[in-house]
């Protein structure tokens, strides 16, 4: 496995690929990853793993600076998965200016994890738009997980012309439920215990449609009533269509319902695919 830092050695490196897949991530790596990873191996003869804490995504207040950087183990894990190469830029690298070029996203970039996290889909979209020009991968590999962020990217693509095949691995869970995320990290252990009721509440909640209950509004005030009694503080627990993301209605049969919500100082999100 090779670890690359500067363009264009990774250019040079990869300019006689047959074939590659590229799986962006931001490092502290899990489960949920390394399935990423196996699916690119599946897709293409090299696959480029990146790791990099984008600022562009983050605001002020978030967690940047704590976000958890374990590069000497991600890379460990890769190197066990038979990754072909790593490429970890630096700040530096990827910006080595203020980046002033930005794209202007759809009014869904706005809504859900955009209304709550104001630029955030903007600071994603930059840097994978870098690293696709980067990389030139024929497929592209992103978690279920940030579902929303999956169908930016997706739509992304497609609106750009890229030649790239965005595809989604499905969300790795632990034994009760909870999405495995680096940011699980901060909760200490009665929390931990905690987490796992968000999943438990978009489960109830596609149960509940899957069997026929219509009444959408209700669904999602009792998941947020309960979470709040429960000591959460919920951004949104929101039913929306799958291939758009619009507020969904009781016509639409491809459903997803996705949730964030934060328990004392970490925020996680999950969602659920519904097939009514």
């Amino acid at each position: 496995m090779e670890i690359i830092t500067d363009i264009s050695s990774l250019r040079s490196f990869l300019k006689n690929k047959a074939s590659i897949a590229f799986v962006p991530t931001m490092g502290n790596l899990h489960e949920g990853h390394l399935s990423l990873v196996q699916m690119a191996k599946q897709q293409a003869e090299c696959t480029v793993v990146s790791i990099f804490v984008n600022h562009l995504q983050f605001s002020p207040t978030e967690d940047f600076n704590q976000y958890p950087r374990t590069l000497e183990k991600d890379c460990t894990l890769l190197k066990d998965n038979d990754v072909t190469v790593v490429f970890t830029p630096s700040e530096r690298t990827l910006y080595p200016e203020a980046q002033k070029v930005l794209l202007n996203l759809p009014p869904v970039a706005n809504t859900l994890e955009g209304e709550y996290r104001p630029g955030f889909f903007q600071g994603v979209a930059t840097v994978v738009l870098k690293l696709f020009n980067i990389v030139q991968p024929q497929v592209a590999i992103f978690g279920k997980k940030d579902y929303q962020q999956f169908y930016i990217v997706q739509e992304m693509a497609r609106q750009l012309n890229f030649p790239i095949d965005i595809l989604a691995g499905e969300t790795i869970r632990a034994a009760d439920g909870l999405a495995l995320s680096s940011r699980n990290g901060y909760l200490n252990n009665d929390e931990r215990i905690e987490a796992s009721r968000l999943y438990k509440m978009l489960l109830l909640i596609k149960q509940a449609i899957e069997q026929g209950n219509k009444n959408f509004q209700k669904l999602q005030d009792n998941a947020k009533r309960i979470l709040t009694q429960s000591g959460w503080k919920v951004d949104y627990i929101a039913l929306q269509q799958r291939n758009t993301l619009n507020q969904a209605t009781v016509e639409d049969h491809e459903l997803v319902v996705l949730g964030a919500a934060w328990l004392n100082k970490t925020r996680l999100i999950d969602n659920l695919e519904i097939h009514d």
